[in-house]
């Protein structure tokens, strides 16, 4: 039963500026890091999935797309935040300045077509962003901070023209992600 999610990629030609930002981040021991190849933006999460339901997934974002109808649109990515909040930082996250709009039609489009299919429906408000780090205690939660506060970097501008149904297979030496279906925007 695969894990499956369904996501924006970062395209290879950005994996160095995404790098970057852990370049520049604190040395915080408590601060496990984003491969920048597997970097994406999550649209939705799924879970496991029952294989037999594949064929209606598929079906199903194939309308979601089409109903979304935003075709390929420019995205761009920067700026620093922090889930859920500042104070409490479990995941580190770098934004989309521009084309948020377009992904959170696909989303929303996303969302209903899923949840017709049964899937739990999202339980936070969709913000478009791609993970840099995950924080899993509050050891280096203050240079994090500092961090968060003092740098606004630009990752970069990329063309978005598909959106991928992704796998991921946990491991202890971190998630590992092969995509099923592409569906262009």
């Amino acid at each position: 039963m695969p894990r499956l999610f369904v996501a924006l990629d970062l395209p290879d030609g950005l994996a160095d500026e995404f790098a970057a930002l852990r370049d520049d981040a604190p040395d915080a021991p408590s601060l496990s890091f984003t491969d920048p190849t597997d970097a994406h933006v999550t649209v939705k999460f799924l879970g496991d999935t029952p294989e037999d339901e594949l064929d209606d997934l598929l079906d199903a974002l194939e309308r979601a797309v089409a109903d979304a109808d935003v075709g390929s649109f420019p995205v761009e990515v920067g700026g620093l935040g922090a889930f859920p909040s500042e104070e409490y930082i479990r995941v580190v996250w770098t934004g989309v300045r521009e084309g948020a709009d377009e992904l959170t039609r696909l989303h929303e489009a996303v969302e209903r077509e899923t949840t017709a299919l049964g899937f739990d429906p999202e339980e936070h408000e969709f913000t478009p962003h791609l993970t840099v780090a995950r924080m899993s205690d509050a050891r280096g939660k203050d240079a994090v901070q500092r961090f968060l506060r003092g740098n606004d970097p630009d990752v970069g501008w990329f063309e978005a023209t598909e959106l991928r149904l992704k796998a991921s297979e946990l491991s202890s030496e971190g998630p590992t992600y092969r995509t099923v279906a592409w569906f262009e925007v």
